[in-house]
């Protein structure tokens, strides 16, 4: 054999070129069809199954190609992909695939048997004995170590094994038969080792991909989770931090709250009772009307002050029911050692703001003079809503006397001195709301505090209007009860 000419891949074209005279070229001769030369008979012959068994190859790579792109859907489809490739290249009968048992662990199926035609066949014991002493061979590892296990010449024909080996480690097998027509030759060997190599790859693959896509699925609920835990962390430090803000505002409220209450009022107090005094020991027309003004101003400086006090107090009631807001007023500057329950009884309703806010007052003036006065260890905050009225109690187990308290409302009433103003505003703002204030013995041994208002009435629960601060002795007689 020799090659042909370095002119060209193929020889000239005679048909290009005169013959001789006398002479004619002969047809298209071996040379032209194959490019190459020979003397040996057998060549063609030879070349053709040489060429037939190239193009098994080229379709081989094909199907293995083919099967190979599947590993994006997982190995359940990627062995059949396989195995469908093995029978195909083969034209077999039966074409078994197993994986050693603890090898692999995530792939499946474990073992897949094609029969004639390419059926699946998914229960070992309806296959051919054969065929399933094989697979479960090499499910047990015992017939993947070599291809070509101990056969007879005629059997080893039509019969081949091809292990699966993955880093020096044999993982499975193929198993196949073909028709007795069909033998088995060294291309087919090397076309299943081909498959059998790039299976095992592929099949760890798979398993790295489900794997990462498992990982990526947790570490993408883990992140969300994250991010959601961030927010709630991120508010929650928002949360405290206006807490912070309003913890610290309201101690600087009551703190000041405190100082106007045990100083400034007091001092205007006595300011007022000096000129009470000084009152009395006058009789020029001229400073009388001074000191009435100087009374006078000094009464409005004191009011001025108890609203500061409540307003420094009690700053953030707007949005909430008088239920809230006497729960919110056990908190507000009350001593350490002074334990006070809220208990709600009956249906609550939504009553005007303005009796609302009254309501609220009373009970924190009262609740203020337990703590500040009564030398208390123990109050109790009741509302009761009744059909068309509201009870409000406030009780506590210090030192005051209910006779003490009648006296000085009284008395203040009768010669307005600028004492004991907490109890004739709770007077006025029950009188206010067409109620009454009642003071007894509280059964936990101290004072009680109770106020009786009407709700639901023609004037829709709005303040009445009757009696006030400066009203005569009989308005103070009926808006107080023994």
């Amino acid at each position: 054999m020799t090659n042909a000419p370095s002119s060209g891949p193929w020889p000239p074209r005679r048909a290009d070129t005169p013959a001789p005279a006398g002479r004619s070229w002969p047809g298209p001769d071996l040379d032209a069809l194959t490019g190459l030369r020979s003397g040996k008979p057998s060549f063609y012959p030879e070349y053709r199954v040489s060429a037939v068994r190239l193009r098994r190859v080229i379709l081989a790579l094909e199907r293995i190609s083919a099967a190979l792109v599947r590993t994006m859907e997982g190995s359940e489809a990627l062995v059949r992909a396989v195995v469908d490739a093995a029978a195909d290249h083969l034209s077999a009968d039966w074409v078994a695939f197993a994986l050693v048992d603890g090898r692999l662990k995530d792939a499946s199926p474990r073992h897949l048997v094609l029969g004639p035609d390419g059926v699946e066949w998914t229960n070992l014991d309806l296959v051919p004995a054969t065929v399933r002493a094989h697979v479960e061979k090499v499910r047990c590892g015992d017939d993947t170590g070599h291809e070509g296990p101990a056969h007879d010449r005629d059997t080893a024909r039509t019969h081949l094994h091809v292990p699966v080996r993955l880093d020096g480690r044999t993982v499975g097998g193929f198993v196949a038969w073909t028709p007795r027509d069909r033998e088995v030759d060294d291309t087919d060997h090397s076309v299943m080792r081909i498959l059998a190599g790039q299976t095992a790859s592929a099949l760890q693959n798979c398993a790295l991909l489900e794997r990462s896509e498992k990982l990526y699925a947790r570490t993408a609920r883990q992140a969300e989770d994250l991010r959601t835990r961030n927010a709630e962390l991120q508010r929650t430090q928002e949360q405290l931090g206006a807490a912070r803000q309003r913890e610290v505002l309201d101690s600087e409220r009551h703190r000041i709250a405190r100082e106007l209450h045990d100083s400034v009022t007091q001092y205007a107090l006595s300011a007022g009772m000096h000129i009470e005094l000084v009152r009395g020991e006058l009789d020029e027309p001229r400073l009388l009307e001074h000191l009435d003004t100087a009374k006078d101003l000094t009464k409005r400086a004191v009011e001025q002050l108890r609203s500061a006090i409540y307003a420094l107090s009690h700053h953030e009631t707007a949005d909430q029911d008088l239920p809230a807001m006497l729960r919110q007023l056990t908190t507000v500057h009350m001593p350490d050692e002074l334990r006070i329950d809220v208990r709600i009884g009956g249906e609550p309703v939504r009553l005007p703001a303005e009796q609302e806010q009254s309501l609220f007052r009373i009970a924190g003036e009262a609740l203020f003079n337990t703590a500040m006065h009564a030398d208390a260890s123990r109050a109790s905050i009741r509302l009761a809503y009744r059909p068309g009225a509201v009870r409000l109690t406030v009780s506590d187990d210090g030192k005051g006397r209910p006779e003490e308290v009648r006296r000085s409302l009284r008395a203040s009433a009768l010669s307005p001195s600028g004492e004991h103003r907490g109890l004739v505003n709770m007077q006025t703002r029950a009188v206010e709301m067409g109620g009454t204030v009642t003071f007894r013995r509280a059964r936990m041994g101290g004072l009680q505090v109770q106020v009786d208002v009407p709700v639901g009435g023609a004037d829709g629960g709005r303040p009445t209007g009757r009696g006030s601060a400066q009203g005569d002795a009989r308005s103070d007689e009926r808006g107080v009860a023994s």
